[in-house]
């Protein structure tokens, strides 16, 4: 795969999963199976892995859930809720019991254990005690923000309202599910009261404990498992299983197929035997999770951006199904990207009803991979084709398959429109890149409505009762055109003016007002979800975090921009010295940004804005707010504990040494950094002065 095509994958990967995690955390309404969405992620890594510099803001491996709906308060977690990393064979378990030894330096005849224990399908739900009571309980959200659910926990048998002789904080993390027998008595309960069904147990469990009336959740037959934990004043045990079963006894449900591995032998076998209990134990799991179990070795490991270090799921094969291809369509997405979709005849796999499939691109249509290479053994994809539908749970299906013995006679080769369906652009191809993409922008419906939508979006401006479908109302009735619009509506339709939105239907004087308080609210926006906001390509929301820190203002960082313009020179390479920043990023940011029409549009949005800078990581450490580099040879921790060490510390981690580097840690064969650092008169110390300053000499 050369670079341009890996470029454009990336892009598609990042499009597809981004809609896929919205759907499912915050929607309860997956669009693509456990199994294609694990491949698009697997896939997604495995292109980064080759080609790190191209690795997106927005890359999916740097997300987490979704961000909290509306209708709910916020909370913030204390520590963030990750997701965690995946296998899908032995060899992938094999890997990661090596790449965990490897980062702590650890050789093959020293011992290592990991606890192993069912993954549970359901929702993952945090919940704090402090002297024993319980304070409320957030759901994950984002990771960082979840939803206040604490009436609706309350309600769940499996959750106690209080807890003797446990820390006096006390944060327990585990999974809200339903039970088979339970779902299948709430669903034949539902249809013959007439109400709502739910297309799979997880869906049911979410559904219920995200309702905004808690008397409904109190008659959902909900359960709870408990297996981790947040913030802690006191710790629990030194080990995770002896942790776990603290927790069984201070009154939580644990899971009782959690067992003690020795070795990957052991723990690929407690794999194999949950497997085959799957069927049998009344509730949904999608594989089994691997964690070391000494704690100490958990903390040495840390964490990356949206998983632990220390901590795999070892999911189960997917579930197929044959269907009929009705028709194909193509949406248009924020970033122009045609998206063709597969409508289909509905069909049941794994509990969920499927009506929609990703068909990726027009590539993945004829038959082919991004490189040229036959994908089905070279079978198009045609409407009216029987088609094999891949899924595992509850992620985005695709089509893996099409039966050419039933294709119907009259079936033509999908042509793939070289036009936007939306606004009639031209939508090209660029070498390279396996998206068309429409040249409209802005001029161009779908995109507009769509880069309005992110902008209010949860993990942006967060507009409260600002939703998807009211930015589609409000542009199509030409209220909204641009960002910038948003913050001039109650000055167009607020008291005084002749059309009024407490007039429009549907809406009153409190919703109107409300509306206008939550949009100047978001006036008042942190820098790094501004920068996220602007729908820029490639700049998601762990980037922007890192650019808002880097920059700190509004002011700082668009000067930089507008110097870096022409790729050369110093704020060029301090902006490819921000570690995580790639070239792709970078061109992609400053192009943007020096575009006249998205110049002047940004302009305007900014001028209604009061950017606010991100809050420091840490500011009583000796390191905060400095920028490090690290080169040579580590001896006593590995590079990748070292950087994570030092972000933890409030640091910022560069990849390379310019003038605004604050301090190079140089090991042996330090190389061509060490010179230019001395150069630059840049301080310099060895791994010994970098133990001190980490406080672990």
């Amino acid at each position: 795969m050369d670079r341009e095509t890996a470029q454009s994958e990336l892009a598609r990967l990042a499009d597809l999963l981004s809609e896929a995690n919205t759907a499912y955390h915050q929607q309860d309404a997956p669009t693509l199976t456990d199994a294609e969405y694990d491949r698009l992620n697997r896939r997604n890594a495995e292109i980064e892995a080759l080609f790190p510099d191209l690795k997106r803001t927005d890359s999916p491996s740097e997300q987490v859930g979704a961000a909290p709906i509306s209708g709910f308060g916020k909370i913030k977690h204390s520590r963030r809720m990750l997701s965690l990393g995946n296998a899908f064979s032995d060899d992938d378990v094999e890997d990661f019991v090596k790449s965990v030894r490897s980062y702590l330096g650890l050789p093959e005849e020293n011992p290592l254990a990991f606890t192993a224990e069912p993954k549970i399908d359901g929702l993952s739900l945090s919940l704090r005690y402090e002297n024993g009571k319980l304070v409320h309980a957030a759901t994950r959200g984002d990771g960082q923000i979840g939803e206040d659910v604490t009436a609706n926990a309350r309600t769940v048998q499996d959750i106690p309202a209080t807890v003797a002789h446990a820390p006096d904080v006390l944060e327990v993390r585990g999974e809200v599910y339903m039970s088979h027998a339970d779902f299948a008595d709430l669903n034949a309960r539902a249809s013959q009261a007439g109400g709502k069904v739910f297309a799979n147990p997880r869906n049911a469990a979410a559904g219920s404990l995200r309702q905004l009336n808690p008397d409904v959740t109190a008659s959902r037959p909900l359960r709870f498992f408990a297996y981790a934990w947040g913030e802690i004043s006191a710790p629990l045990a030194d080990t995770q299983a002896d942790a776990v079963n603290r927790l069984s006894k201070l009154g939580f449900q644990t899971n009782p197929l959690m067992t003690l591995c020795a070795d990957t032998a052991a723990m690929i076998a407690h794999y194999r035997r949950i497997e085959e209990q799957r069927a049998t134990l009344g509730y949904d799991i999608d594989g089994v999770v691997y964690k070391v179990n000494d704690l100490g070795l958990q903390n040495r490991l840390g964490l990356r951006s949206t998983t632990p270090r220390w901590a795999t799921a070892h999911k189960f094969p997917a579930e197929l199904a044959w269907t009929t291809l009705e028709r194909i369509e193509i949406q248009v997405g924020r970033t122009g990207a045609l998206s063709p979709v597969a409508r289909l005849v509905p069909v049941t796999v794994g509990g969920v009803v499927v009506s929609n499939a990703t068909l990726h691109n027009e590539d993945y249509i004829a038959g082919r991979d991004s490189a040229g290479q036959p994908i089905r053994d070279g079978r198009d994809i045609r409407e009216g084709d029987w088609v094999q539908i891949y899924r595992a749970g509850d992620v985005i299906p695709k089509i893996a398959d099409v039966d050419l013995s039933r294709r119907p006679t009259t079936a033509q080769p999908y042509e793939f429109p070289e036009k936007c369906p939306e606004c009639g652009s031209d939508a090209p191809r660029e070498p390279g890149d396996s998206v068309r993409r429409c040249s409209g922008g802005l001029i161009c419906p779908a995109q507009a409505v769509e880069r309005l939508r992110h902008l209010v979006s949860r993990a942006a401006f967060d507009i409260d009762g600002l939703g998807a479908k009211l930015v589609e109302e409000f542009y199509r009735d030409g209220w909204l055109a641009e960002p910038a619009d948003i913050f001039t509506l109650k000055s167009r339709f607020g008291p005084g003016q002749p059309r009024q939105l407490k007039n429009r239907e549907g809406w009153g004087d409190t919703s109107a007002n409300n509306l206008f308080s939550a949009i100047d609210a978001a006036s008042t926006v942190p820098l790094d979800r501004l920068i996220f906001g602007l729908g820029i390509r490639h700049v998601g929301e762990t980037n922007a975090r890192l650019i808002a820190r880097h920059y700190g203002t509004w002011d700082n960082f668009e000067t930089a921009m507008r110097a870096a313009a022409d790729q050369s020179g110093p704020e060029w390479e301090d902006l490819l010295g921000i570690d995580g920043i790639g070239t792709v990023l970078a061109q992609s940011l400053v192009t943007t940004l020096a575009q006249p029409a998205e110049r002047a549009s940004i302009d305007r949005l900014i001028a209604k804005l009061d950017p606010q800078p991100v809050e420091a990581a840490r500011s009583d450490s000796p390191v905060a707010g400095k920028t490090l580099v690290f080169t040579g040879s580590l001896e006593r921790m590995t590079r990748a504990e070292a950087k994570a060490r030092a972000e933890a510390m409030g640091a910022k981690v560069a990849g390379s040494v310019s003038a605004r580097t604050d301090l190079l840690i140089a090991g042996p064969g330090a190389g061509s950094k060490a010179k230019k650092a001395a150069e630059l008169g840049v301080e310099t110390i060895d791994e010994d002065g970098w133990m001190a300053l980490a406080g672990l000499a």
